[in-house]
């Protein structure tokens, strides 16, 4: 009895897993949070991963500070910008329909920076209540039907082929560290992403230059390139860095039979798109509950996949947290009144996993012709489509407003011309490895920098995307 007494004590007194930890700083006690961190890091048997593993929930909740950075007052502020007459029980309405994203850290109400913007993409009451001079942010230059778009059905059927429509198209991509955020002589260490060369999408990738000289390119296995380069800092003055090149990006279309699809084949190949991979793809039961009424009973692959596209494409878009303070993408953009391009995109890809459809990732930036100057980034994916195989899906953009089928589907099997994709898959390692943390888990494509003291986190830099699409060679 008295041994046993003494293990329930040992028990008790034991640090919580990094599981259990993650789960107390997603519910916002970040003060009992700190305490089992510190407890945990006491353990003299703890392993280098598990050190780390804890040392991450630490700085996840500061960049879970940095997110959720309003007050009432100044939340309240922020959507008075947009309703100059906004009321109290308004805004707390809103609040409590989980309609202004917040977060009670420690007992305290935060808001997320971003939610007062993304309240007028969710809420129909409160888009009616903008004011009349505030005009509602206008659409990416292709989620509206363009001409390019009609090209590349054209030339598509024309040519009986999937890649169409090709851009050459030059890029510079920059970060920059701020001045005196490193140490006057350390050395600051920086990725910028980078295309990769992939069959009938992108092509003919031509480095041009970096700043500084003698960027080093990651091989074209890694599915998060990255050209990599190190300068020391200089006091007083930013720590800037660059990558040029030139890359031709195609459009793609698949015109599918959905009566010709096929059952998704055995192949081992296919297997790592169908499985759960945790954190973020995990088939909970909120997922298969979803699944369930969305399929409806439906058993054709094709119609299968395009009643979860068009469910989740239902989801409105909004600004995102940091992904690496969101424990589980796909659940999150599940449960949350809004999603952005990857939230979206995980959790499609999710479904359609849980359905024995292969489903993939790729991301990188978005942009338009040079008179628009328009760039962003973006999120997409793939999915396999037996007798068809591999074939492009962007749920965010989603269904065009056309009442022709081939246009109005476009971006279920087809691309646009106009994105390079850096990444093919999403939370890979980087070449070389970093040392420390990422400012970003799972995607890249603002880059990353870090020093000997530690990881430079996104207030400590800055990126830019320059690009012009050249003109076609002379026949």
């Amino acid at each position: 009895m008295a041994g046993l007494l003494c293990l329930l004590s040992a028990t008790a007194g034991a640090a919580e897993t990094p599981e259990q930890l993650a789960a107390r700083v997603d519910r916002g006690d970040f003060a009992g949070a700190r305490s089992q961190i510190d407890a945990a890091l006491q353990q003299p048997a703890l392993g280098q991963a598990q050190r780390d593993a804890y040392l991450f929930q630490r700085e996840r909740m500061r960049r879970m500070q940095l997110d959720f950075g309003l007050d009432r007052e100044r939340a309240m502020a922020a959507v008075r910008r947009y309703i100059p007459d906004l009321r109290e029980d308004e805004f707390r309405a809103w609040d409590e329909a989980g309609l202004i994203e917040h977060l009670d850290i420690d007992g305290q109400r935060r808001w997320f920076n971003r939610a007062p913007s993304n309240l007028f993409r969710v809420s129909t009451a409160a888009a009616a209540r903008r004011s009349p001079a505030i005009k509602p942010p206008a659409p990416g230059p292709f989620e509206v039907v363009t001409p390019h778009h009609l090209e590349v059905l054209k030339r598509a059927q024309a040519g009986a082929t999937s890649s169409v429509a090709p851009r050459r198209v030059r890029v510079t991509q920059s970060l920059t560290v701020k001045a005196d955020a490193v140490p006057a002589g350390e050395t600051v260490r920086a990725w910028i992403p980078y295309p990769r060369a992939i069959p009938g999408q992108q092509q003919d990738i031509r480095l041009l230059g970096s700043v500084p000289g003698g960027a080093q390119v990651a091989p074209e296995a890694a599915l998060q390139r990255t050209a990599y380069l190190e300068r020391k800092a200089v006091a007083g003055t930013p720590t800037a860095f660059s990558v040029s090149y030139e890359v031709t990006v195609y459009a793609r279309h698949f015109a599918i039979d959905p009566d010709a699809v096929l059952a998704t084949p055995d192949d081992p190949a296919l297997a790592p798109y169908l499985a759960e991979r945790a954190p973020h793809i995990v088939f909970t039961p909120a997922l298969r509950e979803f699944s369930r009424r969305v399929v409806d009973g439906e058993t054709n692959p094709y119609r299968i996949a395009r009643k979860l596209f068009d469910a989740v494409d239902r989801i409105p878009w909004g600004g995102a947290r940091e992904y690496s303070t969101i424990g589980n993408i796909s659940d999150h953009a599940l449960h949350a009144t809004h999603a952005d391009c990857g939230q979206q995109t995980l959790l499609l890809m999710s479904l359609l996993r849980l359905n024995g459809i292969p489903a993939r990732w790729q991301s990188g930036m978005v942009y338009s012709d040079n008179d628009t100057g328009y760039s962003n980034l973006h999120d997409w994916g793939a999915l396999y489509l037996a007798p068809y195989g591999w074939v492009p899906m962007d749920v965010t953009t989603g269904a065009l407003d056309s009442p022709v089928p081939a246009v109005r589907d476009f971006y279920f099997g087809g691309l646009d011309a106009y994105r390079i994709a850096f990444n093919d898959d999403y939370a890979q390692a980087l070449v070389p490895a970093k040392q420390h943390f990422r400012s970003e888990t799972v995607d890249s494509q603002r880059g990353e920098a870090e020093w000997v003291g530690g990881n430079l986190y996104f207030d400590q830099w800055n990126y830019d995307f320059q690009w012009q699409v050249l003109p076609p060679p002379e026949d």
